[in-house]
């Protein structure tokens, strides 16, 4: 038997997605135990936001998945309003959900392309996605101003109405994207390394996916059908025609090809959105105080990792009472222990990468 040595990954090491540090256990490269260290991104984001009103705690989200703002805003604004009983009007909606699922496609691209220079491919598809990804970017800045944390989806709708031209350049993104789509699956599934390197890698099988706590392409590449847009419908996603995308191994390169699928389905949902917006107003009117009745909400949605809720009790004041976020990415990265035993070291590294962390809402 071979000695086991520790071995510390991180804080620092440019193999994962953020401020993260594994203590792995090993035997020759083998990995026997992994036990992930966080906390090096924690702020306080709940402490902090019993001690705001509510209209300041929406920038603050844009703070915890900050490559997934707009899903953050709409997680929580969507409990404020379930609180208050604020009826949103469906013009916001619609362009709610257009941010929401152009927001799933630059999260996916981001993870796309980080898994690819993760495994040390070649730096073609980091840049093929990254291209795409700043058009998105460039989109949003239009709307909010901002090309990260964007305090767009606001209590009662949506900050300002979509800019002229706004959704011609939209489809005409969409129907260019559809074909950058396609590179992008030749680059992943006829490349012969990355195959090797992601299948069955990583296996996380259905039952153990649901016992673990996954969620999100995690749990959907397992072959779990399970996606809140659909299970509890929230916003306006019941008008929409789309199916949920499920991989068949539950390996790395299952969890991948969801991420592939939902780009694609978020961009016939956004297609359907902009083509049946109606006109009217973009927010409801909101006091300037907002002052919740007492009451107690669990309010969720299905951002681009997974099931994201908030859980607010209010005690009838302009800030919450209690704030408590239920982060996909924390439930999903607690799952590496079960997946990482007994593979190899740079195994370690592609599951970590498609499990798609993002630490400023593990830690928040």
């Amino acid at each position: 038997m071979s000695e086991r040595v520790l071995l510390n990954l991180g804080p620092q090491h440019p193999s994962t997605h953020g401020v993260l540090r594994l203590v792995v256990e090993l035997e020759g490269e083998r990995v026997v135990n992994v036990t992930p260290v966080i906390g090096y991104l924690h702020r306080g984001f709940e402490k902090i936001a019993e001690n705001r009103r509510y209209i300041q705690i929406t920038p603050l989200t844009d703070k915890l998945d900050y490559v997934s703002s707009m899903a953050n805003n709409m997680a929580y604004v969507k409990a404020v309003e379930e609180l208050l009983g604020l009826e949103v009007p469906e013009r916001a909606e619609y362009i709610r959900v257009i941010v929401l699922e152009l927001q799933r496609i630059a999260s996916h691209l981001l993870a796309l392309g980080s898994i690819g220079n993760d495994l040390g491919m070649p730096f073609t598809l980091m840049m093929y996605t990254f291209r795409e990804r700043e058009t998105i970017l460039d989109l949003f800045e239009s709307l909010s101003g901002a090309r990260l944390g964007y305090n767009y989806i606001t209590i009662g709708g949506v900050m300002d109405d979509l800019p002229l031209g706004f959704t011609d350049f939209t489809l005409s993104f969409l129907r260019e994207l559809r074909q950058k789509i396609e590179e992008y699956e030749d680059l992943v599934y006829d490349n012969e390394i990355f195959v090797k390197r992601t299948e069955g890698i990583g296996v996380l099988s259905p039952k153990d996916a649901i016992n673990l706590g996954a969620t999100g392409p995690v749990l959907r590449g397992s072959g779990v059908r399970r996606d809140i847009r659909k299970e509890d419908p929230y916003s306006i996603y019941h008008y929409f025609d789309w199916r949920i995308v499920t991989g068949k191994r539950g390996d790395c390169l299952s969890r991948i090809s969801v991420w592939i699928n939902e780009m694609k389905m978020s961009a016939d949902i956004v297609e359907q959105a902009i083509e049946n917006i109606p006109p009217g107003l973009f927010r409801a009117k909101v006091s300037r105080v907002v002052r919740p009745p007492e009451g107690e909400v669990y309010s969720r949605i299905e951002s681009p990792r997974g099931e994201l809720g908030f859980h607010i009790i209010g005690d009838g004041s302009t800030h919450p009472y209690r704030l408590k976020i239920r982060s996909p990415a924390f439930c999903n990265l607690s799952i590496l222990p079960h997946l990482a035993k007994g593979v190899f070291i740079a195994d370690l590294i592609a599951i970590l990468g498609t499990l798609d962390p993002v630490f400023g809402e593990v830690d928040r």
